[in-house]
């Protein structure tokens, strides 16, 4: 509030009453103006960050355990905690489960959306830096079969021995009831899962057949 007094010799002198501090003046020099609401932006802003990163590992998170077989779906937090702890979330790993790829320790996996020859799925899997799933637990096994697809697997008979895409050759097998049978005389050399109710999933089938398909990748290696 202004008071005018009226002085003898027409002067006025005007006392402010309630003044305000000189901390919440607005200033008239460039670049210097204080702006009310200055620090609410920032706060929202840095809230904001804060959920987007917590946002980015709880998909992680829930995309590991989504995945997980079904049979080791009972196991308590702490043993999942444990289990997923071995890979470091980054930028790079993240980018991969956007673009469809699944984690269960210790790989990185593709499940195909559309169908294609073995030799084609092959292909597809080498050109994301993979090769066809090779199996070599019992675990794994079950995890794939939980796909409920006819997949192809990196499995494939060469000159009379069942051999993985990485050239070791077939130890402990997982196939279906009579099964290696070369069907009807057929040159069944590739391997899908196909009996996906059961353990022992395994079926030989011809190469041309089109099927979906699994690709695998070491997820250690897309963290050096």
């Amino acid at each position: 509030m202004v008071r005018a007094v009226h002085r003898e010799q027409t002067e006025i002198s005007l006392d402010y009453v309630n003044e305000p501090d000189a901390s919440n003046r607005q200033c008239s020099g460039k670049g210097t103006e204080v702006y009310p609401g200055q620090k609410l932006v920032k706060v929202v802003a840095v809230s904001f960050g804060l959920l987007c990163v917590i946002q980015a590992t709880l998909n992680v998170y829930l995309r590991v355990l989504l995945y997980a077989p079904a049979e080791n779906k009972h196991r308590n937090l702490t043993d999942w905690c444990y289990n997923t702890s071995r890979v470091t979330f980054n930028v790079k790993i993240y980018e991969y489960f956007k673009q469809g790829w699944v984690y269960f320790h210790p790989s990185l996996y593709y499940i195909s959306t559309t169908n294609k020859t073995w030799e084609e799925s092959r292909e597809d899997c080498l050109q994301k830096q993979a090769d066809l799933m090779i199996i070599n637990t019992k675990e794994e096994q079950n995890f794939a079969r939980h796909f409920d697809k006819l997949t192809w697997i990196g499995l494939y008979n060469d000159t009379g021995e069942w051999t993985w895409v990485d050239g070791t050759q077939l130890s402990e097998s997982y196939w279906g009831p009579g099964e290696p049978n070369q069907l009807g005389g057929n040159n069944e050399d590739c391997v899908e899962m196909r009996f996906h109710e059961i353990e022992d999933s395994w079926n030989d089938a011809p190469c041309s057949n089109v099927n979906f398909w699994i690709c695998e990748k070491d997820a250690a290696l897309e963290l050096e």
